[in-house]
């Protein structure tokens, strides 16, 4: 087969588009995308294209996924010239699908796909047990062309019974393509059963956020489970992550989350692993303060909320709920308790995360050592190049009195 990437100058019949200076030291500095302001000239290049990026003198940067509507308008596939873009994304998930089978242990479900973690941007795919759920972000990766190369070596190599699509209306939106629907796409099997760490949990192709459940916190679930003992909270439980993870420990568990269907799906969850767990339906800051007021007590909390910080703006209110939340989970820990505590905003770093927890800790007037700080699971790669990549935040803490 020939090869994917060329040589410098061996430039395939893509279009050319030129950045600022400012851009183009973005791609020299490791960076893998390009902002609309500074993109020079793109016109008459199609939405969704892939690209030639050159300097504003001309000089080749890269081979690249164009967006006609996002303020990302550019992200890089490779640093070469590229002569075939379906060997390019058959490679790509070849050499993806190697990574998991060196790193990712005791689980059938794990991120197969993480979009420029694994030099495939605006592509996620994810595994549980014997089927697939996938979600395209940008116009480039929702191209038929694309589509097909994706689903065919996927099925390939991981023979699924059956892959659905998971749509997020307001980034299709966003990127101005046309309104699709979650279903599948490929096979006629919507449900099965996976394992995390010993744990078993049922999961819809069809249901659930993002693709379906949060994997990127399965190593932090059997993280949280070494240290949590006796009684247990689990808030923002979802389907009972972290909750069943404790249960299987020995814990005591509570679990909270403001959706019914959420927690229904947690209980069934639970009945398959034998558990008994109390869930409770309720607004997290709502419960946490009523049970503070009246005394509740416990050995271990959790916190895991959605992300409370969507865009740079959001920062100072996200900072503000985080303090908040983590407040009101110390007041109810015993002395020697544990604290997880986790963000997934990735505009909130983990200086400030660690700040407003430890801020959080004076204001209570509990001392926090901090026994694990964690990032998402490996199956999540993260780019040293590019910040973007790294999002989840996990504290593990101890709290002394």
């Amino acid at each position: 087969m020939q090869s994917s990437v060329l040589k410098s100058g061996n430039s395939p019949a893509f279009p050319k588009i030129k950045i600022s200076a400012r851009g183009a030291k973005r791609i020299k500095d490791g960076h893998v995308w390009v902002y609309r302001s500074d993109v020079a000239a793109a016109e008459g290049v199609p939405p969704g294209a892939v690209v030639q990026v050159c300097d504003e003198r001309g000089k080749f940067l890269g081979t690249a996924f164009y967006s006609g509507a996002s303020q990302i308008a550019i992200r890089l596939i490779s640093r070469e010239s590229v002569g075939d873009l379906t060997d390019l994304l058959r490679e790509r998930i070849r050499a993806a699908i190697a990574y998991r089978e060196r790193l990712v242990q005791n689980t059938d479900a794990y991120r197969v796909l993480f979009s420029e973690g694994d030099f495939l941007p605006g592509l996620i795919v994810d595994r549980y047990n014997d089927l697939l759920s996938f979600q395209v972000l940008t116009q480039a990766t929702d191209a038929t062309s694309v589509r097909e190369t994706v689903l065919a070596e996927l099925t390939e190599q991981l023979h699924p019974a059956a892959i659905g699509e998971r749509v997020e209306p307001k980034i299709r939106e966003l990127e101005q393509l046309p309104a699709r629907s979650s279903g599948l796409v490929q096979g006629e099997k919507s449900t099965t059963v996976f394992a995390m760490n010993g744990v078993r949990f049922h999961f819809d192709v069809k249901e659930g956020q993002k693709t379906g459940a949060f994997l990127d916190q399965r190593e932090n679930y059997a993280a949280a489970a070494q240290y949590a003992r006796g009684e247990a909270l689990d808030v923002f439980c979802y389907h009972g992550g972290f909750a069943l993870h404790l249960a299987q420990a020995g814990c005591k568990v509570a679990g909270v989350d403001s959706s019914r269907p959420a927690l229904e799906v947690a209980d069934r969850n639970a009945a398959l692993n034998g558990r008994e767990v109390e869930w409770i339906e309720g607004n997290a800051f709502d419960v946490l303060r009523d049970y503070a007021k009246s005394g509740q007590r416990y050995d271990a909390v959790v916190l895991d909320p959605p992300a409370f910080a969507k865009s740079k703006r959001d920062l100072d209110t996200a900072l503000r709920g985080y303090k908040e939340l983590n407040l009101r989970a110390l007041k109810m820990l015993r002395p020697g308790g544990i604290l997880v505590t986790c963000s997934c905003s990735y505009h909130v770093s983990a200086a400030e995360f660690l700040a407003v927890v430890a801020e959080a800790g004076r204001d209570a007037h509990r001392e926090l050592r901090i026994l694990e700080s964690r990032t998402q699971a490996k199956d999540h790669p993260i780019l040293a190049n590019v910040p973007e990549t790294a999002y989840l935040k996990c504290l593990i803490m101890h709290v002394s009195n």
